[in-house]
């Protein structure tokens, strides 16, 4: 039973189209085209809001270069409603297949028609669900022909039609029945065999040919020439047994007499399960070197080409490769195992899987400094069935084992005869070869030099889950004494998310409790979590009832139409009552309006950090701008965490996330200097977005758990090594950033330079330029945070509660990302408070407007004449700009770009930004500052520490107490200008500004402002040292800080 998958398009409805009929009114009908197939609504007629609500299928097929994967929406006017003579277009709209999503995750979605031609002019929404359907295919029963046909002896084949004997020689007459073709061998149509025999006779007779060879037999193979044979038919094969007149299948393991060496020639690529296999016409691998070889021997870069591998960010490291895959006649009744050797590196397989043969199937890699490394090294692979049970083995040259690259295709096994041991005619399938890390059998092959594989992981998707109480009814009992009850709803997703409505009262005159409050939640894919409302009388301990509600019955939406709204009756709050009338009776209901948010981005890292803004319905994404691509090198010069053999050493590995997919490279295990060499990729979707890399060092090989009952040791948290935020923006396209970072902890003790790494990055763009230039005219987040924006509070409690839900769920992964490393990652616990971060923002505040505090400088030193030159170009300046005023604002876009010209010469040619330890005031900060940073909510350290910091965040606060006094009191003092409070002052005030007002009706404005900056700029012997009379005036009003007790 198979399944076809169609798109389904419902046309819901559409609102404020153009009139186009003459009347103000239209008849619109919706026409869409997919994938080469057109289809349309039913006609509204005379309605410029109508409303269609049908469902148009098409089917989907698979990509075409003629039938592109878009959607084409065009609604017309039908003009066979009014007075029109054709079909007028009301709006358009294309949409790619991206946006589209499978069914249970559709919503209505409104989009805005567009124009069709630049001409044209168009209005409106069209409301669409577009989503994917499997639709299930029943096969057609094959009818069985009746029992009396089949016993019917078919009818005798009509007689060939005789050649002509003047068209040709004759066919030779002792041709056998059996020379005709297998079922197997594809047969000429009839056409084709006439039209050849048509031919051959309208040309001329060839000179007698030799006589034809014996046509052979059904299962004969094609006869190959002599010197095209494989060499397994050259040679004649030994004769190991008794049985030795029997033919040597090709799938049989070579055997003990020694062959020539074969020459590799690549054969055509056989398909396999959809993967290609190069076939040797020799020995399909390396032989065993108890073999001699006859001839030259083949160099290892002989034996296969090197291509430019994929990795081409990072260093390439050689493997070698050993799959096992499975063995034949071994004498054992057990489970196998099978211990490989090279170079002092030792590996050991899981058992086997015993079927009728002894099945691994595993792959081993084992590092490899160089690929014509010329030290002799011998592979050895042998075969136990228990420690000591030795069952035989194969020994292999290493210097000459095949080299290979993707795109190559990978080596097929094949079978070798184990020597030695208690295996006297066993065969083991295996492949070997030297590849590097871009081979695909490297991420899942077991490796000696890791404690685990890397792996890409994917973040859970998140929804903002909208919870409206609105009210609730028939909650007060018949047998009430208060005159009033107080109610409160408690709403509770999960183990940790739960939220309160206010404290409503009712009265017995208004018996109904209203809220209408929004309570927000986190909601994770795929939903199987219930949301449970409880309704509670503050004044009694039980709640009255409780309402549960699974989140799979929760409607979506993507936009802020108002979902509608449900009655939830209110059941028994206590699960263990056996009571079922109790059960059954009736305790009220709850009035509610539920819906997931698609619109928003649920946010699950720091604003300033963040790597996407996409909001959660697929169907708002907007396709990619470029592609970032990582590559991870090394780690040098890191502080030992562990001792081996004597030597300090760490267990280390690295994390990068960016979007929802999160990379964890392999754990390499028992070195300072660790080698990973490898390369990720992402989507941008938007440049102004960071990357974070973090690398930690894992105690998995340290701390084993054990629950036997007498031992148990737990295992600590991985310990942070260091991280390094790349921010995209900053990236230049198509060129790579290799540089090396430092890795900086800080901790309560100080910061600490943990070591180094190197990584290599590139930006590479898949968008037009312009397009990418449009995406800074956008908003960073979504429509709906600009619609029904959430509260900072509100943003940051719910950020928390999804940090955590994507630690709980790459905590279950296998490898896992700890929880510690994801809190890490996403920088979600370090929001407390911090002396140092406080310190830190006053002097980014200082730097600010250490600019404004410049250019005030200078007007001060221009109006000094500290320069006489520049005082006097400054007053040609300010007559130009008096008498041409429309130049002040081309002069002020000039000179900035002057400025931005300028400062390009000093552009920091440094690497990539990153953590800055003069900026974080990390050198000079105080102990006690970092313990307080770095202390737990609620503090655990003793009381005396404890009030030594309340003292010292009291004389802090003191300080911020005057400054905000200060900036009260001078807003206050404008304020008090015009509100008579001191009837003097503004009396002054306001007669002043009625003869300036005089003034400027009689005498022109430029003439003002070129006597006020002639007199700004006046030299300073006519200038006096004491404040100026505004300047005293001003500071003489009254403020409200006398009032203040």
């Amino acid at each position: 039973m198979g399944a076809i998958r169609k798109l389904i398009v419902e046309v819901v409805d559409a609102r404020n189209l153009l009139a186009k009929d003459g009347h103000g009114t239209s008849s619109p009908y919706v026409q869409i085209d997919f994938y080469g197939q057109r289809k349309r609504t039913q006609t509204a007629i005379r309605d410029l809001n109508p409303t269609w609500n049908e469902a148009l299928e098409f089917n989907v097929g698979k990509p075409s270069e003629v039938f592109g994967d878009t959607l084409e929406v065009v609604v017309y006017h039908d003009k066979k409603f009014g007075p029109t003579r054709r079909y007028n277009c009301l709006g358009c709209l294309r949409l790619s297949s991206t946006q589209f999503v499978k069914k249970g995750e559709e919503a209505l979605i409104y989009f805005p028609l567009e124009k069709k031609s630049l001409l044209s002019w168009v209005q409106g929404d069209i409301g669409l669900k577009i989503y994917y359907a499997d639709d299930e295919v029943v096969p057609v029963p094959v009818p069985v022909p009746p029992e009396k046909q089949e016993e019917a002896p078919p009818p005798p084949p009509p007689p060939p039609p005789e050649p002509k004997q003047e068209a040709g020689p004759p066919p030779p007459p002792s041709e056998p029945v059996s020379a005709l073709p297998s079922e197997s061998d594809s047969v000429p149509p009839p056409d084709a065999a006439q039209a050849d025999r048509t031919a051959e006779a309208a040309a001329p007779p060839p000179p007698p040919p030799p006589p034809p060879p014996p046509p052979p037999a059904e299962n004969a193979e094609p006869k190959v020439p002599e010197n095209e044979k494989p060499i397994e038919e050259l040679a004649e094969p030994p004769k190991p047994t008794e049985e030795s007149d029997k033919p040597v299948e090709l799938r049989d393991p070579p055997e003990s007499t020694p062959l020539p060496h074969p020459d590799i020639e690549i054969m055509a690529a056989s398909v396999s399960k959809s993967v290609p296999e190069i076939r040797f016409s020799g020995m399909n691998g390396p032989q065993p070197i108890r073999r001699p070889f006859t001839g030259h021997a083949l160099s290892p870069t002989e034996s296969m080409t090197m291509e430019r591998s994929t990795f081409d960010l990072v260093e390439k490291m050689h493997y070698l490769f050993v799959r096992v895959v499975k063995a034949r006649s071994l004498p054992t009744h057990g489970n196998p195992i099978v211990k490989i050797l090279v170079s002092g590196h030792h590996a050991q397989s899981k058992p086997a899987r015993k079927t009728h043969l002894f099945e691994w199937d595993q792959t081993f890699a084992f590092g490899r400094d160089s690929p014509d490394s010329s030290s002799p090294s011998i592979l050895e692979v042998s075969v136990w069935d228990t420690p000591d049970n030795f069952l035989g083995g194969i020994c292999f040259d290493a210097t000459e084992i095949p080299l290979r690259d993707p795109p190559d295709s990978p080596l097929a096994p094949q079978w070798y005869r184990l020597e030695g041991g208690g295996a006297h005619a066993s065969d083991l399938m295996l492949a070997t070869w030297i590849g590097t890390q871009a081979d695909e059998a490297f991420p899942d092959a077991s490796k000696t030099d890791t404690a685990s594989q890397a792996k890409v992981y994917q973040s859970p998707k998140l929804w903002y889950l909208r919870a409206t109480v609105l009210e609730a009814q028939d909650i007060l009992p018949m047998t009430m004494k208060e005159s009033s009850c107080s109610f409160q709803i408690t709403a509770q997703l999960g183990r940790f998310q739960v939220s309160k409505t206010k404290i409503v009262t009712v009265t017995r005159n208004n018996p109904t409790p209203c809220w209408n409050e929004d309570l927000m939640f986190v909601a994770a894919e795929p939903f199987s979590d219930h949301l449970v409302f409880t309704l509670k009388e503050i004044r009694q301990s039980k709640p009255i009832g409780l309402a549960r509600v699974p989140n799979t019955a929760i409607e979506r939406r993507v936009d802020d139409r108002i979902v509608a709204s449900r009655w939830f009756n209110l059941e028994d709050p206590n699960p263990n009552n056996n009571d079922e009338k109790n059960k059954m009776f009736y305790k009220g209901r709850v009035h509610l309006r539920l819906c997931f948010d698609g619109g928003y981005h649920v946010m699950d890292e720091a604003a300033h950090v963040c790597s996407d803004y996409r909001p959660t319905a697929r169907q708002l994404w907007k396709p990619p701008v470029g592609m970032v691509e990582l590559g991870i090198i090394r780690c040098k010069n890191l502080i030992p965490m562990k001792t081996v053999n004597g030597k300090g050493s760490t267990d280390s590995y690295c994390v990068a996330k960016y979007g929802s997919k999160w990379i964890r490279t392999r754990t390499i295990c028992d070195t300072l200097e660790p080698k990973w060499n490898e390369q990720y990729t992402w989507k941008v979707y938007d440049p102004c977005t960071v990357l974070t890399l973090g690398v930690f060092y894992s105690w998995d090989g340290v701390f084993q758990i054990e629950n036997d009952g007498s031992k148990e040791a737990t295992r600590p948290p991985d310990s942070r090594i260091g991280k390094v935020l790349l921010r995209i923006s900053t990236l230049q396209t198509g060129r790579v950033y290799r540089n090396t970072y430092p890795l900086l902890v800080l901790s309560n003790s100080g910061m600490q330079k943990m070591g180094e790494v190197e990584i290599a990055i590139r930006f590479a763009r898949a968008a037009p330029t312009l397009d990418i230039l449009q995406v800074y005219s956008q908003p960073l987040l979504p429509l709906m945070h600009h619609i029904k924006p959430l509260g900072m509070v509100q943003q940051e409690m719910l950020r928390n509660t999804a940090a955590k839900i994507i630690a709980a769920h790459l905590s279950r992964s296998e490898p896992p990302v700890r929880r510690e490393v994801v809190l890490y990652m996403l920088d979600a616990d370090s929001q407390g408070f911090s002396m140092r971060k406080v310190r830190v923002n006053y002097f980014r505040i200082i730097k600010v407007i250490a600019g404004l505090m410049d250019i005030v400088r200078w007007v001060e030193d221009t109006r000094t004449w500290k320069n006489p030159t520049a005082t006097i170009l400054v007053h040609a300046l300010l007559v130009m700009l008096v008498w041409f005023p429309d130049l002040i604002i081309p002069t002020l876009a000039f000179y900035v770009f002057v400025i931005g010209v300028w400062n390009y010469r000093f552009k920091s040619r440094d690497p990539l930004p990153h953590f800055d330890a003069k900026i974080s005031l990390v050198d000079s900060v105080d102990r006690d500052e970092l313990d307080e940073e770095f202390d737990t909510l609620p503090s655990n350290r003793a009381n005396e520490v404890v009030r030594a910091r309340y003292d010292k965040l009291r004389t802090v606060g003191a300080r911020v107490q005057r400054i905000l006094g200060d900036l009260a009191t001078q807003g206050e003092r404008v304020q008090a200008v015009v509100t008579w409070r001191d009837p003097r002052a503004t009396g002054i005030f306001v007669g002043l500004c009625f003869v300036v007002a005089m003034m400027l009706y009689m005498v022109p404005s430029k003439m003002v402002a070129m006597a006020f900056g002639f007199y700004y700029l006046r030299h300073p012997i006519f200038r006096d040292r004491m404040p100026s009379p505004a300047l005293n005036f001003f500071r003489r009003l009254p403020s409200l800080s006398d009032r203040i007790m």
